[in-house]
């Protein structure tokens, strides 16, 4: 290939993000018109750009209250638009959430509840259960985000913490009709998993949230376990008959995203090989794994040849044992160099495509050949910075992050492996 293999990452990444889009995505799905009002609610990284395409292709009159991460925000008319914490919840994030719930709950037989649902709205819908303040919710959320536990994990715990996750939003709407349009960022495009299912039916119950708090040895504060412990306030389950009015659709996932990242490979003479939209796994493990994967490819030509390029999708974990700064792309790739041992001709980039890794400024970053020499030029130590959970400061010192800001969408990672 003649393009600069940074060049090329950079636009398999670029097209990932683009077929997500909400202006690109939402107009198509939108339903109906009904004889009532159009109250628009939504929770996420992506709600507020959802947000404006809804008034961008819907003329009349609307009302409504997203919440979604700071600096995520987009300028709307007749929607209003609240920033909020994220990835631990905040104050604004309660007082959004009650009143977005307070608009369900005003909603009658006639009016339509229009839901744009995306990854990060559960951390944005923090409004805890009756006897839980946010600061015991907030405590809970760092433990499970410390653990290594996955976003399944994670939701059965928040569902059952929250008066608005799990069903209730849709609960507390009906009889008005509900129509959630959801931007997946989890592993199979579960609805109930997406930001924690406020509209769909939830399969969890209190013994997986103690389940889960046990497994990962997090002691929670009195009120929470006590709370977990009594069960009495039960999550809506699929078939309720609050939910009978509740529709759902995905309209952007991260298998699309990754098709569409296939087909710029493919126009450049670069078999694309998608290894699948729901990895999971300690991030520094799934990228010596992979590592293993590209150095088959480069050695044998299996499971694919070379030119080629691996590409995976999912969310990945990290357990903090360190006080570094870092997010699971940059461990991954941290895991990865490792596992490549400089060897030649393979390049991998791996970015969130909401534009954060973590709770970082960067997406992500890129690993070269040479990322492992080079580092060792500068006196860095890879397995160093990520026994310090300090991947961020490695890729920023060698100059390999990959920075776009908030891309006003949400599809969970993208990693891409190009060998030659």
């Amino acid at each position: 290939m003649t393009t600069d293999p940074r060049v090329f990452l950079r636009s398999l990444f670029d097209a990932a993000v683009a077929s997500a889009l909400p202006a690109s995505v939402v107009p198509a799905l939108l339903p109906s018109r009904p004889k009532g009002r159009i109250i628009v609610l939504g929770a996420g990284k992506a709600s507020a750009a959802m947000a404006r395409a809804v008034e961008e292709h819907w003329d009349g009159p609307l009302e409504g209250l997203v919440v979604t991460r700071t600096g995520h925000g987009v300028p709307c008319e007749r929607i209003e638009i609240v920033e909020a914490s994220h990835p631990v919840p905040d104050a604004r994030g309660r007082d959004a959430a009650r009143r977005i719930l307070a608009l369900a709950e005003g909603a009658g037989p006639e009016d339509l509840v229009l839901c744009l649902i995306s990854g990060g709205g559960s951390a944005l819908l923090a409004l805890p259960a009756e006897g839980i303040t946010l600061e015991e919710k907030q405590a809970v959320n760092r433990a499970l985000l410390a653990s290594g536990a996955d976003i399944t994990a994670m939701n059965a715990v928040r569902k059952h913490l929250s008066a608005i996750k799990g069903g209730r939003l849709a609960a507390a709407a009906y009889p008005a009709e509900t129509a959630s349009l959801l931007i997946s960022d989890v592993p199979g495009d579960d609805p109930s998993v997406i930001a924690s299912g406020p509209t769909v039916g939830d399969p969890s119950t209190f013994a997986d949230a103690r389940a889960v708090l046990a497994r990962y040895g997090i002691d929670p504060p009195p009120a929470v376990a006590r709370h977990l412990a009594e069960g009495a306030d039960e999550t809506p389950k699929p078939g309720d008959p609050r939910l009978a009015r509740s529709g759902v659709a995905v309209i952007a996932s991260p298998m699309a995203s990754l098709r569409a990242a296939a087909a710029v490979a493919r126009a450049a003479g670069i078999t694309p090989l998608i290894l699948g939209d729901a990895l999971e796994g300690e991030a520094r493990e799934v990228g010596r794994v992979l590592a293993g994967i590209a150095l088959s490819t480069g050695t044998h030509g299996a499971p694919v040849s070379p030119p080629a390029v691996l590409l995976s999708g999912g969310e990945t974990t990290v357990t903090v044992r360190g006080n570094g700064r870092g997010g699971r792309n940059a461990e991954f790739l941290a895991g990865l160099a490792l596992g490549l041992h400089g060897a030649a001709g393979i390049h991998a980039l791996a970015a969130d495509t909401d534009g954060i890794d973590g709770s970082e400024d960067n997406a992500g970053a890129i690993v070269m050949p040479d990322t492992l020499t080079r580092a060792a030029a500068a006196g860095l130590d890879v397995a160093a910075a990520l026994a310090a959970n300090d991947c961020h400061s490695l890729f920023a010192a060698l100059g390999d992050l990959v920075v776009t800001g908030p891309t006003l969408t949400n599809v969970n990672d993208f990693r891409a492996i190009l060998v030659t």
